[in-house]
């Protein structure tokens, strides 16, 4: 066994000499933000249509909704597997198999009248895009890829995910104001293919991990194994709950049904994309903010904080009535702490869990995630559809933000804590606090 791990350590060690460069670290975020940008725009296009797709279609928004759940529930299911390949096979291949994927679910979208048919599409061949085109994968690029500075790198990478909404949802609202609702599909599918030819002509093949002289290889090439390990971390727990509770109170409730409460509180289509895109881009902001953050300051008391605010600002959204004024001021708070909790949750997954199976770490949390969202999703629909009002859905999420907030100051209690096989799998900037 010593000299199976000596021998693994050394191949490990030898990746040292293939780290990306400067040139293809900012390729690698800028594509991975623009990849997360198509797939979430994909995402929120339904909380857009729906509406339309009531009147349209005779669609009811429990229907929409359910797909919508659906989509997340297999977004979780394959989050661990996507996690695990992008571990092995790297971000190159494995984006691009999720592009590939989004396209064709996009594209069957746009041309189908049939139920049974767009459920197929989006709550299975797209939805399998969604779960591998994720916060998590491209987590896991950033991560493999920086030694410094690699909280802020991951926020500028994974604000893709809200960020580049600013512009694309509402070009999709303007699309579906002049033109039917199936332009705005096409027009995700189409930019996905075309994006995948810039994956594979220009993002490195393979990404660096390095390992320290100490590593502890045990379970390094068993699935089960490693999620025994990952399972046995306490903090593992924590994020993993908390991230489930972040979940239902953003995916679940806010991508989903923002545009459609919009809708209820009637704005139209192009104003409430407006309000949309700010939050997207307020968003941006927040992720990029709380990376530079998490490289600085404390990150347990960051996280517990990203998730209180959050809780305050349903009170906003459930005094909005038919003020747009308040809809964009809730718009602007709840974006700077919408996705703020991916860069740090990850930088704690790094520290805490390990770089070697921070993929599959990052999939396992981010399948909580989806299950909350997918919660979130159904429950606003069939609140809505059963009273009328969005009102017991945003008291709801009060209260679990505040839980999730709760639940991050755990991690205080943690703070000597420094697995011996996390640390030797990275390189951990020294100053970096719990």
């Amino acid at each position: 066994m010593a000299s199976y791990a000596l021998s693994m350590t050394k191949t490990l060690t030898q990746h040292h000499a293939t780290q990306p460069g400067k040139y293809q670290q900012r390729f690698t975020v800028g594509i991975c933000f623009f990849v997360l940008a198509l797939a979430f725009s994909a995402r929120a296009t339904l909380g857009l249509v729906m509406p339309v797709w009531q009147s349209e279609l005779g669609w009811s928004r429990s229907f929409v909704s359910g797909a919508g759940a659906g989509a997340l529930i297999v977004m979780a299911i394959v989050a661990p597997f996507a996690g695990s390949l992008v571990d092995h096979r790297g971000p190159r291949f494995t984006l691009s198999l999720g592009l590939v994927l989004l396209s064709i679910g996009c594209a069957i979208i746009s041309a189908t009248h049939s139920a049974i048919l767009f459920v197929i599409a989006f709550s299975g061949i797209s939805a399998i895009g969604f779960g591998i085109i994720a916060t998590h994968v491209v987590s896991t690029a950033i991560a493999r890829t920086f030694e410094h500075n690699r909280g802020l790198a991951t926020g500028i990478a994974t604000s893709g995910a809200t960020g580049g909404q600013f512009l694309i949802v509402p070009l999709l609202a303007s699309l579906l104001a002049v033109a039917s609702w199936r332009w705005s599909f096409g027009g995700i599918a189409l930019a996905s293919a075309m994006l995948i030819p810039c994956i594979l002509w220009l993002m490195p093949k393979a990404q660096a991990i390095k390992v320290g002289c100490h590593a502890t290889l045990q379970n390094a090439h068993s699935f089960s194994g490693d999620i025994k390990f990952i399972v046995g971390r306490p903090a593992f727990h924590v994020l993993f709950w908390s991230f489930l509770l972040c979940g239902f109170t953003t995916t679940g409730v806010i991508e989903t049904h923002f545009l459609a409460y919009a809708s209820y509180c009637g704005f139209a289509p192009v104003a409430s994309a407006m309000a949309y895109g700010l939050l997207c881009a307020v968003n941006m902001l927040g992720m990029i903010g709380a990376g530079w953050l998490t490289d600085r300051v404390n990150r347990a008391v960051l996280l517990a904080a990203i998730y209180l605010v959050r809780g305050a600002t349903f009170f906003i959204l459930s005094s909005v009535g038919s003020s747009i004024e308040t809809l964009f001021v809730f718009a602007a708070v709840f974006g700077m702490v919408d996705y703020a909790t991916v860069p740090v949750t990850a930088s704690l997954v790094t520290t805490h869990v390990g770089l070697r199976v921070m993929g599959l770490a990052m999939g396992l949390i981010s399948a909580g995630h989806s299950i909350g969202a997918a919660l979130g999703a159904y429950l606003g629909g069939y609140i809505f559809d059963r009273f009328g009002s969005y009102a017991a859905i945003w008291t709801m999420s009060l209260w679990l933000a505040i839980s999730a907030g709760i639940l991050a100051l755990l991690l205080l209690k943690q703070a000597h804590l420094r697995p011996g096989a996390a640390a030797a799998s990275q390189t951990v900037t020294r100053r970096q606090r719990i």
